[in-house]
């Protein structure tokens, strides 16, 4: 087949620049953001003392504890986290077929900070700053997997929930709302038999913050979603088969079955690692996907990594306002993400078509 003067391949050309130009400007944005989130706090520190501090240069030794303590671990999990949520929002979306998926619309946010409450109550294996670093290790992989068999449980079950009713989008967002609630009241049960330290500990999960995140638990989040990113970035191709429909897809030779099993696994992992270390983020993994969406469409191919990226973009973004707002007084993230998914969600639900 010939093109008359390239004009076809040229407009695919340019149909490719305009992604990638977004997925850059984003990768930009959010580079600048992560320099003003070192930066800011109730404590001011310089750009040129920040630059000093990261390369291990002689500096005032209080900006280099707020830095190498505090700031760069708290923005590097709000990276990392917003990532991982919005990443699993939009696979979830995509395996689906669901534009209202999400891991905290579909209950599996409140499912994995069950499971972390339960394992605090059951298993003692409460993670507070005072606990000592082997301690700290070993309990945290006992509440991830509590974590991820109950945020495992709730994906299943909308799966199967999804097949028994043709995944029509009001019967699978019900039904996240009715397992949201049933395990947040299993929580508040939790809680309320709680003693002090248990009650405190699991108070944590729930409650959304990134301020208590240090390096031990970092690398372990790091690892897991970075991990998990690379799969679901691996993928791509059989997502865009799939939103032609599963026999299209099969007729491509993509295993739906397997995939859609696969990207709920993940996505559940990468939910239940994150919350049991920083608590629920509401809408991140809901708002991030469709902002992208309207902008570059479809193809998860540049869907994906600038979903990625912009996940982190509004996490850190509302990190740094629930420090900046009531300075020197540090609000829970979750309150900003929320304030910003709710509208979001709303408008979505009258809307009532797809992004």
């Amino acid at each position: 087949m010939h093109f008359q003067n390239g004009h076809v391949p040229n407009a695919y050309s340019g149909y490719i620049r305009k992604k990638i130009f977004f997925i850059c400007a984003v990768f930009l944005l959010l580079a600048g953001l992560v320099i003003i989130s070192l930066c800011s706090g109730s404590v001011k520190i310089q750009a040129l003392d920040l630059l000093k501090t990261l390369a291990r240069m002689p500096v005032d030794l209080q900006a280099e504890l707020i830095i190498w303590n505090i700031r760069l671990p708290q923005t590097l999990t709000a990276v990392v986290s917003g990532a991982g949520l919005a990443c699993s929002g939009a696979v979830m979306q995509s395996v689906l077929k669901n534009p209202l998926a999400s891991p905290f619309t579909l209950g599996i946010s409140h499912a994995a900070a069950f499971g972390a409450a339960l394992s605090v109550m059951v298993l003692s294996s409460s993670h507070l700053p005072f606990a000592n670093h082997l301690q700290s290790l070993s309990t945290s992989a006992v509440t991830v997997l509590s974590a991820f068999f109950f945020s495992m449980l709730t994906a299943v079950l909308i799966i199967y929930i999804s097949r028994m009713r043709g995944a029509a989008t009001h019967i699978m967002v019900l039904t996240g709302v009715a397992l949201g609630s049933l395990f947040t009241a299993a929580t508040m049960l939790l809680q309320f038999f709680a003693d002090d330290v248990q009650l405190a500990a699991m108070v944590f999960w729930t409650f959304g913050d990134l301020g208590r995140a240090e390096w031990k638990e970092l690398w372990m989040i790091c690892l897991t979603t970075g991990l998990l990113l690379l799969f679901f970035l691996a993928g791509s191709k059989s997502y865009n088969a799939m939103a032609l429909g599963d026999e299209t897809a099969k007729g491509l030779g993509v295993r739906v079955a397997q995939v859609r099993m696969a990207g709920m696994m993940a996505a559940s992992l990468a939910t239940a690692v994150i919350i049991s270390f920083v608590g629920i983020i509401s809408f991140v993994g809901l708002i991030a996907p469709h902002i992208v969406r309207r902008i570059i469409g479809d193809d998860h191919r540049f869907l994906l990594p600038a979903t990625i990226f912009s996940g982190s973009l509004i996490l850190l973004g509302a990190d740094i306002l629930a420090r900046l707002l009531l300075s020197p007084h540090v609000l829970p993230v979750s309150i900003f993400t929320s304030f910003l998914g709710a509208p979001v969600f709303i408008y979505l639900i009258i809307k009532g078509n797809r992004p």
